[in-house]
């Protein structure tokens, strides 16, 4: 059963890939036409066009290999610097969750076994998971060099409680997305540029600052340990 739900998973994935390498999704999604074709249908139905970019970002977050990032940039530039940020941290968030249950559903039990015959990833990802979670959370979701699309999915494998996943996902997504987002938005945005540049720019130095700060406490933990 498991190796069984590990194969229904390596299917879907490479079925995926060959769709999506056939139809070229994932470059529509980061392509100018998608964000124009967005902007005209914010003039016409605001509401419809919102829901229309929450949906496909969720099921690009959850199916396709889409920079985290995109998400952002392309709200910012369509939706403005608070409602882009709302939107996007709202899908990205609901993305996030349906990730980690796939995770979680398919590739737990299959993985779990092997990954636990390291001590190290063991101790990491299950018999300290209750301990640095919160702190392996935060860096990996306040830093954008860790994939995005992967480690939705990887954290459905450890053993960290769905709620909280997802809650601290959120609390720790919210500044990079409005960083990115308000950045996009001060982009197109003459009359507001400098303004919302720097606030972008200050909340990419918050981020950055609380990463650094939280990666020490970790590994002060760790060597307490």
């Amino acid at each position: 059963m498991r190796s069984k739900k590990l194969w229904i998973f390596i299917g879907i994935v490479v079925l995926v890939l060959v769709l999506n390498h056939v139809f070229g999704w994932s470059e529509a999604l980061s392509s100018g036409n998608l964000i124009s074709n967005l902007q005209a249908g914010v003039a016409a139905h605001p509401f419809e066009t919102a829901a229309l970019y929450v949906a496909v970002s969720i099921v690009a977050c959850v199916a396709l290999a889409v920079p985290g990032v995109v998400f952002a940039l392309v709200a910012g530039t369509v939706f403005g610097a608070l409602w882009g940020t709302i939107l996007c941290w709202f899908a990205v968030i609901i993305g996030c969750a349906i990730s980690f249950l796939v995770g979680r559903y398919f590739l737990k039990d299959a993985l779990k076994p092997k990954l636990a015959q390291s001590k190290a990833l063991n101790k990491i990802l299950f018999e300290g998971a209750d301990r640095s979670d919160v702190y392996v959370l935060a860096i990996t979701r306040l830093v954008p060099a860790f994939p995005f699309n992967l480690q939705n999915f990887a954290y459905g494998i450890t053993d960290i409680k769905f709620w909280r996943y997802t809650l601290f996902s959120a609390l720790f997504l919210l500044p990079g997305t409005a960083a990115y987002t308000i950045a996009a938005a001060g982009i197109v945005d003459a009359e507001h540029r400098t303004q919302l540049l720097l606030v972008a720019v200050a909340l990419i130095a918050v981020v950055l600052g609380i990463s650094f700060v939280l990666k020490r406490k970790a590994n002060i933990q760790a060597e307490e340990e």
